[in-house]
């Protein structure tokens, strides 16, 4: 059972309590890498960074040490629209991880020489990228997708706009985006409720109260392409792929589970057993499915050795035929429900996973989802809805090609 609070100044509240004596507790800023400015690339992720660099009152290491001191943990992510700061500990010390949260995220000096050092530190991230081909190809791969708008740039930023950012930048990105309206506070753990409201009022209830101060633009156009880029790799790199559904679709579910059939984690995938248990054509390939506010995107990667590139497209597209014209039988569909909602049960047995999610979902929506309610979505998808789904998604004239071929 959840609980739901909305405190003084607008920030929600959500909370699953649990007889664990381990706690997770987040905190969820509705600002991520779409929220930036041309000019600002990277800087949602560089705040992530910087705000563990010192305080008004505590320096690097007292703030990275204040959880570990007691066996907790303390992290942060930056995603395209969101930045997160959690942590999981001793459900004795909630107090302890409001009273950093809060300080992190309201009172950090920026000091100037942290700026520095932490700039070199991400640009040695970005490299790190660049030296992984089967990362980077994702977010050229959005690029291509979202040409032109904030959705497709890299997190990380570059380090021609890293090196830009100073303090007064950082503050004005926080002032405009890391609003009350925007802040979702989730947990999981062993408190009362009550007691959870009185430590949120009293170390988050004094942030101002506020709403963004620029809209979200959803992209607007989108023209298929065709890239292939010379690499001194020594596989070949590809991956293909299309804009898809947003978070409120009504046909996401859908989506999701046509995903999971295509080439999703299981290893009974339509592509893992065509690609790699019948035709030892590559070690990995998979699919994938982000649905964001106000677009998302689906795509097909695979890695695989430079002769086999085009025997494993021409089985993808077999695959993706299929999908569009071959509706699924009464057996097929059943086990692809069960599978997929056998997934997200066990993803929900990690109590950490869940308070990410529900804290996702109040920010995203303002109102939590049950397991039995995804089950009951899942159950609830048709075959011909799958199909109808594919023919839309998986359309070969919508599809966009990147491939990094080795030189």
């Amino acid at each position: 059972m959840y609980h739901r609070h909305r405190l003084s100044n607008g920030i929600r509240l959500i909370h699953r309590p649990t007889v664990s004596p381990v706690a997770h507790c987040g905190l969820i800023i509705n600002a991520g890498s779409r929220d930036e400015k041309p000019e600002e690339q990277g800087l949602a992720h560089f705040i992530e960074h910087v705000i563990f660099k010192g305080t008004r009152k505590r320096k690097s290491f007292h703030i990275l040490s204040h959880m570990e001191n007691v066996g907790g943990e303390i992290n942060a992510y930056t995603s395209k629209e969101e930045t997160c700061i959690y942590g999981s500990f001793m459900h004795p010390y909630y107090e302890r991880w409001f009273d950093i949260v809060a300080d992190i995220s309201f009172h950090s000096s920026f000091p100037d020489k942290e700026l520095i050092k932490e700039k070199e530190i991400i640009i040695d991230e970005i490299n790190a990228y660049k030296d992984s081909p089967a990362e980077q190809i994702l977010d050229d791969f959005d690029e291509i997708i979202f040409d032109g708008h904030p959705l497709g740039r890299n997190i990380l930023g570059t380090p021609k706009h890293l090196k830009t950012f100073d303090r007064q930048k950082i503050k004005t990105f926080i002032e405009k985006n890391h609003v009350a309206h925007e802040l979702v506070i989730c947990s999981i753990g062993r408190i009362d409720f009550p007691k959870l409201i009185r430590l949120a009022e009293r170390y988050f209830g004094d942030f101002p109260t506020g709403t963004r101060q620029q809209n979200r633009q959803p992209p607007t156009h989108y023209l298929p392409r065709q890239k292939m880029v010379h690499q001194q790799n020594h596989q070949a790199h590809c991956i293909t792929g299309n804009q898809a559904y947003d978070l409120s679709h009504e046909r996401k579910t859908a989506l999701s589970l046509l995903n999971n059939i295509l080439g999703g984690p299981g290893l009974t995938s339509r592509l893992n057993m065509s690609v790699r248990e019948k035709h030892g054509f590559c070690y990995h390939i998979e699919s994938m499915y982000q649905p964001y506010s106000d677009s998302g995107i689906v795509s097909v990667y695979f890695g695989t050795d430079p002769g086999y590139v085009d025997k494993t497209i021409s089985l993808i597209s077999k695959e993706l035929s299929r999908l569009r014209n071959h509706k699924l039988g009464s057996l097929q569909l059943q086990r692809a429900r069960n599978q997929l909602c056998g997934q997200v049960n066990i993803a929900h047995e990690s109590n950490l996973n869940e308070m990410l999610f529900i804290g996702k979902r109040i920010l995203h929506f303002d109102n939590p989802e049950t397991l039995a309610e995804i089950n009951q979505h899942i159950g609830s998808v048709t075959a011909p809805e799958l199909l109808e789904v594919a023919n839309e998604i998986f359309d070969p004239i919508k599809m966009s090609f990147l491939t990094y071929k080795p030189s």
